[in-house]
């Protein structure tokens, strides 16, 4: 991993901390998949909450390090978040969706990173 990678990646975590983000987690996919290198995975409490820390992470990430997102999924609706930044896409949802989808448990073979 990049030095730049892990300050991202760092940043990220960060961020969905200060934003009260529960259970934030990085999958390193690399070494599983061509779409991407990184997946940030957390959830809120309610869909005011997860759409605060998609606007916060768009702003801070835009601020810290001149990232944009190439697209924004689920905005309007604040239950599953999705900001594709290319290398990482940010999944931010609802606690119901997450246990739902759990994509932690699709990419089990991805290492969790600790940035």
């Amino acid at each position: 991993m990049k030095a730049d990678e892990r300050e991202i990646l760092a940043g990220i975590v960060r961020i969905l901390e200060d934003g009260k983000a529960l259970d934030p987690v990085i999958l390193d996919l690399r070494q599983l998949t061509s779409m991407t290198d990184y997946f940030a995975i957390a959830h809120g409490t309610n869909t005011r909450q997860v759409q605060a820390l998609a606007r916060d992470l768009q702003d801070a990430l835009r601020e810290e390090f001149q990232l944009r997102p190439h697209h924004v999924e689920g905005l309007s609706h604040g239950q599953w978040v999705l900001l594709d930044y290319g290398s990482f896409i940010i999944h931010l949802m609802l606690e119901d969706k997450r246990e739902f989808y759990s994509l932690e448990r699709i990419w089990m073979d991805a290492p969790r990173v600790a940035p």
